[in-house]
């Protein structure tokens, strides 16, 4: 008994060496990775890195970071009941950038979660049983263009509360104040996926941010990894978005001709930038 204890204990350290160890190496690997640097207005820079081995893995991410002075109007935008592709968004609100948003129904449109766009509840928070699911607990808020996530729970009617003239209900959050936010253990959090993400850092800095997934050139990550994967970019407070299918960063200085999606969607099944998932509701920078 007392040598298999022994073992026990050993086995425990040794495997909290390697994940210590393997947390580092990628922790490193994207602070020191080659990022593709394009500026696409004076304070909106977009970065592009592909990475053949993070956590484990094959990863291609996308990120979009703002400075804080005088940076463009952040905003929402809403299709209503309709679902449009993210770079129709980006053409329609002449916006520099648009990213895909909040969770919606696929079928009859319209966002899930509360959408406030200039004082005006465009969607309101559908509930499927008595308490709020996780994307349902948590908001980006804009207030005077500053940007803020807020923790809400799980009590049905929070987000309604809200004084900010812009909220987005989404989630689930993963960072506050630094520090990871729990999450719940369910296929969604702990399984890989293309994920699109939104985050504040120090000085109030933005980061957008997309991970593609489903496809040999790119596996999506958890939100476990995804959180880390923000922690190592600096962020603060950060906020998991709308993924899978439904993750599409537009930008609309990439060139003459292209679509202006920079990254990988994945109901195309291929690796190309086209086969946008239309969607019910974006984040833009304009």
């Amino acid at each position: 008994m007392y040598l298999s204890r022994v073992t026990l204990l050993v086995a425990i350290t040794l495997l909290s060496i390697r994940f210590t160890f393997a947390q580092s190496t990628d922790s490193v690997q994207v602070k020191t990775a080659n990022w593709r640097n394009s500026r696409i207005h004076r304070r909106i820079l977009w970065q592009e890195a592909h990475f053949d081995s993070l956590f484990k893995s094959k990863q291609n991410i996308n990120l979009i970071v703002l400075k804080n002075r005088r940076r463009p109007t952040i905003a929402f935008g809403s299709a209503g009941d309709s679902l449009k592709p993210t770079s129709w968004f980006g053409q329609k609100f002449k916006a520099l950038v648009a990213l895909n948003g909040t969770f919606f129904d696929t079928k009859k449109g319209g966002s899930v979660d509360l959408i406030k766009i200039d004082d005006r509840v465009l969607d309101t928070t559908r509930l499927s049983g008595k308490t709020m699911v996780e994307h349902q607990q948590a908001a980006i808020v804009i207030h005077k263009n500053k940007v803020e996530l807020v923790f809400g729970g799980n009590q049905p009617g929070w987000d309604r509360q809200l004084s900010a003239e812009n909220v987005m209900t989404t989630g689930p959050l993963l960072l506050l104040d630094g520090q990871p936010h729990p999450l719940q253990k369910n296929a969604f959090n702990d399984n890989r996926h293309p994920r699109a993400c939104l985050c504040v850092g120090p000085g109030k800095r933005l980061i957008l941010a997309t991970v593609d997934g489903r496809n040999a050139n790119a596996q999506g990550m958890n939100l476990h990894e995804l959180t880390d994967l923000m922690r190592w970019l600096g962020c603060r407070d950060a906020i998991n978005l709308d993924g899978g299918g439904s993750t599409t960063l537009w930008i609309r200085s990439v060139g003459q001709g292209s679509t202006g999606v920079v990254n990988y969607p994945s109901d195309s099944k291929q690796w190309i930038h086209t086969g946008e998932r239309p969607v019910s509701n974006v984040i833009l920078i304009r």
